[in-house]
């Protein structure tokens, strides 16, 4: 065998990520099945990872093939949906043999297993470009039950579950820029948790959610466009982690507000009413995680950015792609 895969060559290497689910047909058609069930809505999301924008180039692809099924998996999780599946797309560039390719497909097979999902089908080609990925995830809430962006209220109160700052600062030990002793940082940004311990907590008591990949400031801009509300932030609400409450040191409002736009979080930012904030800080906390109120949801449009009661002025609220 050449260290040049061909498409059905890939395939049938891919076909062991099925886990056996009869949904994909054993990737021997070009579809999948997947039959209703009863009294649950069906969630689907898709994302993408391109080499040299979303991951170095270089990156060990068992590491990237986690990044790539856990970004995506974070959506489901901030939908309170339970995943089971997901279609793939590989465009591979000529320079990939086949122990770069095993080693994606060991990363998807690790992760496959620890959150239970199956691979269902997809497709492949071949790139003079960069290496492009992406993954369709798909997984089931109860009939009515996804915690959509679009529920917010006036006077909610505004709940990040999670560390903000992280995904920014594991990026920059990534590039070298930071130290990162104990390699927690460096493991967040590669290999970032959904939070699917959340669902059950998000479906009780959250009125709207999202994962924040793109940066708290414009994550939370997304929850209050879709609910046609303005919403306000106070930075010195930001439930960090040890690193990053060190890495911001005296620096205030500028290093807080770098880590409120930095993205790949992962967190969750979703909308409470008041009379259940108590009781549902106190079950996010009861999980081992770290949860704070940050802001409230207001009749407007848009997200102010306060720091010690003044309004910090936002250049650009996360990331953004140029299209």
């Amino acid at each position: 065998m050449t260290d040049r895969p061909d498409e059905f060559a890939w395939i049938s290497r891919l076909a062991a990520l099925t886990r056996g689910d009869s949904r994909a047909l054993g990737l021997s058609d070009d579809a999948a099945i997947i039959p209703s069930r009863p009294g649950f809505d069906l969630v689907v999301s898709k994302d993408a990872l391109v080499e040299g924008v979303h991951f170095l180039p270089g990156q060990p692809l068992d590491l990237v093939a986690r990044r790539l099924l856990r970004t995506s998996l974070s959506d489901l999780a901030a939908k309170a949906a339970e995943p089971f599946g997901y279609f793939l797309m590989t465009a591979w560039p000529a320079d990939r043999g086949w122990a770069e390719r095993d080693a994606f497909i060991a990363g998807l097979a690790e992760d496959g297993a620890l959150f239970g999902v199956s691979l269902l089908g997809g497709d492949t080609v071949a790139t003079p470009g960069p290496l492009t990925l992406s993954a369709t995830v798909m997984g089931w809430t109860p009939s009515g039950g996804a915690v959509l962006r679009s529920g917010a209220r006036q006077g909610d109160l505004v709940m990040v579950c999670g560390c903000i700052g992280d995904g920014w600062l594991g990026l920059q030990a990534v590039l070298g820029k930071l130290e990162d002793p104990t390699g927690r940082l460096t493991k967040h940004f590669e290999t970032p948790e959904p939070l699917f311990a959340l669902s059950a907590l998000l479906r009780a008591y959250a009125r709207a959610a999202a994962d924040v990949s793109d940066g708290l400031i414009a994550d939370l801009g997304h929850v209050a466009r879709a609910s046609g509300l303005a919403a306000v932030v106070d930075l010195e609400g930001l439930p960090l982690s040890a690193e990053a409450k060190t890495w911001c040191g005296n620096r205030s409002a500028e290093a807080r507000l770098t880590l409120a736009t930095g993205g790949d979080d992962y967190a969750i930012v979703c909308a409470v009413a008041p009379a259940d904030a108590d009781t549902f800080l106190a079950g996010v906390r009861a999980l081992g995680l770290v949860a704070a109120c940050v802001g409230s949801f207001s009749v407007g449009s848009g997200v102010r950015v306060c720091f010690n009661g003044q309004t910090v002025d936002v250049v650009k609220p996360g990331w953004t792609h140029s299209l």
